[in-house]
């Protein structure tokens, strides 16, 4: 029986999921009523972003399982690249 990722990963074409990623820093700032969750991971120099309605704990120095696609955000007029995560978990 295929797993909820698998499924996910099948129906959105332009998701990615990469296992045991080491986040090398992870910063959390408020906008509005969300917290926006930004993740730079080892190796990697595009940074991962997600929202929470909360804080949550750190996840520097820890392994993760990410699921996410590729987009562009635009500040003061520059767009930079980035990578929306669509599901984390600590591996």
């Amino acid at each position: 029986m295929p797993s909820s990722i698998d499924k996910l990963l099948k129906k959105h074409q332009k998701l990615t999921q990469s296992d045991m990623l080491k986040v090398a820093s992870h910063v959390q700032r408020e906008q509005d009523e969300w917290i926006i969750n930004t993740l730079m991971i080892e190796g990697q120099s595009v940074p991962f972003i997600y929202k929470r309605q909360r804080r949550y704990k750190s996840l520097q120095g820890q392994r993760v399982n990410i699921t996410y696609y590729p987009a562009v955000d635009s500040v003061a007029g520059i767009e930079f690249e980035i990578m929306k995560v669509v599901r984390i978990r600590v591996a």
